[in-house]
Order: C-alpha cells, then structure tokens, then sequence
C-alpha cells in the first residue's frame, strides 16, 4: 500500500481526543475451556466514570507509537493501542501512515478494569474520526475481536451481557442508579496465571446471570447486587484474600454487593446513589493504594 499523509485523507483533522472508560464485570462466569486455549465466558460488563485520555496525532513519520506517563508501560505493538491502530490503517489500506499516540493513564494497571482494551478501543473510534468514519459500530467491534478479547465490549461500553470469548455482544438497558466505590490493592494477578488455577478446581458455584439480567432490566438494584459475584474468587490463591479483606469492609460500610471484576485484583462494591462514600475511599486509599468512586457510564456509540 502507498503511503498516506494526514492532508491526503478524506476528513481535515489530523489529531482527535478520546476518553477510555474503565469496565466492570458485574458477573463473571467461565463455562468451559475451548480448543483454542481460550475460554468461553458469560459476563454482564458495565462500563464506568474512570477513564485514561488519549490523544492521537496523525503524521508523516511512517510509525506507530504510544507514550504514556507510566514509564514501564510500552509503546510498540505490545501496547494494545498501538496494535489497534495498525489494525484500522490495515484494514482501511493505510499501512505506513504514521500515528503518534498520547496516553495519560489514570485507570489503575493490572486492575481486570479494562484499561488496555478501552485504550485500544478509542484508538479505534478516533481513528475512525480521522478517516471520515469508514465504520460503522458493529465494523469496529468486529476489528477490535482481532487486537483483545475485551476490546469489541469497549468501542461502545455501556451495560452488556458479553459471551464467547467476551466478543458475542448482547446490549442491556442502563443499571439502576448506582455508585461504585472501586479499591484496587498494589498487587496485580497474572490473567494466564490466574485461567490456569481455575482449570485444576471444581468451581463451588456459578453466578445468576439469567437473574441478574433480569433484574437489570426490571431496575431492580437490590435484586442486582444479590446476584452479582466473579467466579475467579473460587481459585485458591493468596493474594485472593486481600480481594476477601476488601470486599468485607465495602460491605460493612453499606455495599449492597461486591465482587472483584475480571481477573483483579480491583475491587467493587455498589452503593445506592445517595450514599456517602468519600470516608471508605478514604480509608481504602490509605489502607490499600487506589480507590476512586464512579458512576455508570452509559452506552457511547450506536
């Protein structure tokens, strides 16, 4: 393919924001291991107020490249963002365009909050601006399958119920009005490290997604917050009872339910709407690390 210079593409922009929103697994289930190594998932995901900035300029270098203000984060093509910028200049026949790419993270790392995915989903929306929006949503979510699994849930976030490999999308009304309160400890857990532990153990239980969606759509928050629950919390692993310790002062300050999302090692608890939850942050902050309150972020693209 010819190389491409932003005043040879079809819109006059040549650099776009983005804000990348953080996910929450509201239910998190496994149901079996696929052939390919991966493995099928039902998750009802939801998507938050925390979020990183990104910028993306558009130039004549010919390379594709990120920068962000955490220093052991990469900026080649193990940087998901970057691989999803690729990934749109190859599939529009843009390949050489030269993209530089601006990353200010405020979304906790190795969280299981998404913040990879999100960032290589809004590299994808503000790529589709910049090129006159070639794509329509489901276009961008059928891309995004090829750079993370979480990462087609991301291009439009939102509330919904996720299967297959987290790919096979389902959209579901708005949750009832709610605050998060989202705590997330200084550790990380390996995502292979933590799918490998739960292959070797009979998990106890599975959660209600059928209920939970229910509930969802009858906007019913206290019948929600009983059926929330994660079941990488069955895997026997030490660091899993810090998520145990977390998960227990968010309830005893009033959480209606808890849960650690995606394969942590933050934590969530949901609070009604009114709930004052600036003294728990305080406390979680100080005993823990991170810990922000977030509201619901609803669906972003059509």
């Amino acid at each position: 393919m010819s190389f491409k210079c932003p005043a040879e593409r079809m819109s006059d922009m040549n650099s776009v924001n983005e804000k990348a929103y953080a996910k929450l697994n509201i239910s998190l289930d496994v149901s079996s291991r696929r052939p390919d190594g991966y493995h099928d998932m039902v998750m009802v995901m939801q998507t938050i107020s925390l979020y990183d900035d990104i910028r993306l300029s558009l130039d004549c270098s010919g390379r594709v490249r990120a920068k962000t203000n955490l220093p052991f984060i990469p900026g080649d093509e193990r940087n998901l963002a970057v691989k999803a910028a690729l990934k749109f200049l190859e599939a529009t026949g843009h390949e050489g365009q030269g993209v530089f790419i601006r990353l200010e993270k405020s979304v906790p790392v190795g969280a299981g909050m998404g913040g990879g995915s999100s960032d290589a989903a809004a590299v994808l929306r503000g790529m589709n601006r910049l090129y006159g929006s070639p794509f329509s949503r489901s276009d961008l979510e059928e891309l995004a399958c090829a750079v993370g699994s979480d990462v087609a849930f991301c291009v439009a976030g939102g509330t919904a119920l996720a299967t297959g490999r987290g790919e096979k999308l389902r959209a579901l009304p708005p949750l009832p009005d709610c605050t998060f309160v989202v705590c997330k400890p200084e550790f990380s857990i390996s995502t292979p490290e933590l799918f490998k532990k739960l292959d070797q153990v009979p998990l106890r239980r599975h959660p209600d997604t059928a209920g939970l969606v229910s509930a969802i759509e009858q906007r019913d928050l206290s019948q929600m917050c009983r059926r929330i629950y994660n079941v990488f919390e069955d895997v026997e692993d030490r660091r899993l009872r810090t998520v145990s310790e977390i998960k227990s002062l968010l309830l005893d300050y009033g959480a209606l339910g808890a849960a650690m999302t995606g394969t942590g090692s933050a934590v969530f608890g949901v609070f009604r709407p009114e709930a004052a939850t600036e003294k728990l942050c305080a406390l979680l902050r100080r005993e823990y690390g991170f810990c922000e309150s977030a509201r619901c972020v609803d669906r972003y693209l059509d």
